[in-house]
C-alpha cells in the first residue's frame, strides 16, 4: 500500500504534509495511565491564562488556511483537532472510545494536528490525499452523510474513506481491527512531525500491544 498527496492538492496547499504510523495493534479498553494523560492534557489547556488561544495556534490556523485554499469554509467544516480543542475549552472531556482511538486523540490534542485513523483490513489499494469531488460523500463516524466536495480527503480504490474533519464508518477502528494507519495531517509543513510520530508509535507499543511499527513523512 502506498500513501501519497495528490499534485492538485499540493499545488493549492504547498505545505501540506502527512506523518504516517502503521502498526499491528490490539484494540481494547483504555488503561488508567492513558486516561490520566488525557485528563492532564485537558487540565493544561483549561489552566492557560486564555484557553481559547489554543484555537489560534499555528497548526490550527494552517489547517483553516488549507481548507480555504481548497474552497471549503473552515468555520463550517472544522479539522478534528480543532473540534477536540473546542470541546476541551468548553469544559467537556475528551471522548473515551478505545485505546487506539484514545491514543490518537491524545496526540491530536497535544500536536494540534488532525489525525486520520484507519483499519487497514478495510482499505483497498493505495491511499491518496486529495480534494473531494462533486457528488462525493460518505457517512461520517457517528454523523450524517458528509459533503466531501472540496474537502481534503483520503481515498482508496473504493473511493473516499477519511478526512481531517471526520473519518468514514467504512474504515473505522473497531474491536476486530488488527492493523492500523494513523495519519497526522499538517497544512503547515512537516517540521516537528517526527516528535508526534514517535509519540504515537511508543504509545501504540506500550498500551495497544503495537508491533511491526513503521513511520514515514510525506510532503
Amino acid at each position: 500500500m502506498r500513501i501519497s498527496i495528490d499534485p492538485e492538492l499540493k499545488a493549492k496547499s504547498p505545505r501540506a504534509s502527512l506523518g504516517v504510523v502503521i502498526a499491528n495493534v490490539r484494540v481494547g479498553d483504555t488503561p488508567r495511565e492513558v486516561q490520566d494523560a488525557m485528563i492532564a492534557s485537558e487540565a493544561r489547556i483549561r489552566e492557560l491564562p486564555e484557553p481559547r488561544a489554543v484555537l489560534a495556534s499555528p497548526a490550527i490556523l494552517a489547517t483553516r488556511n488549507g481548507y480555504r485554499s481548497l474552497g471549503k469554509d473552515p468555520a463550517r467544516y472544522r479539522g478534528s483537532a480543532e473540534a477536540l480543542l473546542r470541546r476541551v475549552v468548553s469544559g467537556k472531556n475528551l471522548p473515551h472510545i478505545n485505546i487506539v482511538v484514545d491514543i490518537s486523540n491524545l496526540v491530536s490534542v497535544q500536536s494540534r494536528l488532525s489525525i486520520g485513523l484507519y483499519d487497514l483490513g478495510k482499505v483497498e489499494g493505495d491511499i491518496v490525499f486529495r480534494a473531494g469531488r462533486t457528488g462525493e460523500s460518505y457517512k461520517g463516524i457517528g454523523k450524517y452523510d458528509l459533503n466531501l466536495e472540496d474537502l481534503p480527503i483520503f481515498s482508496d480504490a473504493r473511493g473516499p474513506h477519511g478526512s481531517p474533519t471526520s473519518d468514514s464508518e467504512r474504515t473505522m477502528v473497531t474491536p476486530d481491527t488488527s492493523r492500523v494507519a494513523a495519519i497526522l495531517i499538517s497544512f503547515g509543513g512537516s517540521e516537528g512531525m517526527d516528535r508526534w510520530l514517535q509519540m504515537l508509535a511508543e504509545l501504540f507499543q506500550k498500551h495497544a500491544e503495537g508491533r511491526d511499527i513503521s513511520s514515514q513523512i510525506i510532503s
